[in-house]
């Protein structure tokens, strides 16, 4: 009996499990593909709650990762691709802008762009965001030949806290199978007071978190040889992370002779990457894309 009712048990929490609910947003991308979920991750983020989307087109209370693929025109394709992790403080994951309208702009220069849709930290659960960027990079690789790119050539974008999810998969991931270029729109790169977004880093590493910790992923800390080309784009009136933030993260890839660079516009303030009105829209993607025509020589 006792052997039975545990059985039910198990059952009910397993049906309990399943029925977290996910949202699929509208897009225009070429193929979307669910990677895993909090079943088959190899590490979960426990978020309990069904997944919520705004009438903002962000996601909350994430517990699936999805990539949505832009591929590049054949006939303009340059061999390169980049997986895009739109921002949020690692408590939402703002993907149009960020993400679907970046990856437009990726596939007109002819680079095939996967946005990625990442299951967020939940308070602590650091690793999962990570694991779900390395995945998608996994993921273009593998299906390299059919998504008309080179595996060698598979970078990665990201902004805000995408673009510390970008430097920190740029830093933490094993050197073979690190993306070969970054592009960090106002990133959170250090967890230094003053310097940095703070609910960014209690969003990935908890309240409780220690200064030995933000110390381990303030990631100019983390910067080698090997941390892959990288520029950075940014805005001087940017309040909620402030520029000096990315100025450590660019002096750290210079002092281990990395190849970057970096732009600071006067104005945009925070958030304006995708947004087709802001004033130095124009000057910001030719720079990137005179950057990456350079890495693909």
């Amino acid at each position: 009996m006792k052997k039975t009712l545990f059985s039910v048990l198990c059952l009910l929490t397993a049906l309990g499990a399943q029925a977290q609910k996910t949202i699929q947003v509208t897009n225009d991308a070429d193929e979307v593909v669910k990677i895993w979920d909090n079943g088959s991750a190899p590490h979960s983020n426990e978020e309990k709650l069904d997944e919520v989307l705004n009438d903002r087109n962000h996601f909350s209370h994430t517990s699936e990762t999805r990539i949505y693929i832009y591929k590049a025109d054949p006939a303009k394709a340059t061999g390169q691709a980049v997986v895009v992790c739109p921002g949020g403080g690692y408590g939402a994951v703002c993907i149009s802008h960020e993400g679907f309208e970046m990856a437009k702009y990726f596939r007109d220069l002819g680079i095939t762009a996967v946005v990625l849709k990442y299951r967020l930290p939940n308070n602590g659960h650091k690793i999962v965001p990570l694991e779900d960027a390395q995945e998608a990079l996994r993921y273009v690789r593998k299906n390299a030949k059919k998504l008309n790119v080179n595996p060698a050539k598979v970078g990665i974008c990201g902004s805000s806290a995408g673009g510390h999810l970008a430097a920190y998969t740029s830093t933490f991931t094993p050197d073979a199978e690190k993306p070969a270029f970054a592009v960090l729109f106002y990133p959170v790169i250090t967890g230094t007071t003053w310097f940095t977004h703070q609910g960014t880093f209690a969003n990935l590493l908890g309240q409780q978190r220690t200064p030995k910790e933000q110390e381990e992923y303030s990631l100019e800390n983390r910067v080698t040889e090997t941390t892959p080309p990288t520029i950075l784009i940014l805005a001087d009136d940017d309040r909620v992370v402030p520029t000096l933030s990315s100025v450590l993260y660019y002096k750290a890839l210079k002092d281990h002779g990395v190849k970057a660079s970096m732009h600071i516009y006067p104005s945009g303030g925070h958030g304006f990457a995708g947004n087709k009105a802001y004033k130095y829209d124009k000057e910001y993607k030719a720079a990137i894309a005179d950057f990456l025509k350079g890495l693909n020589k």
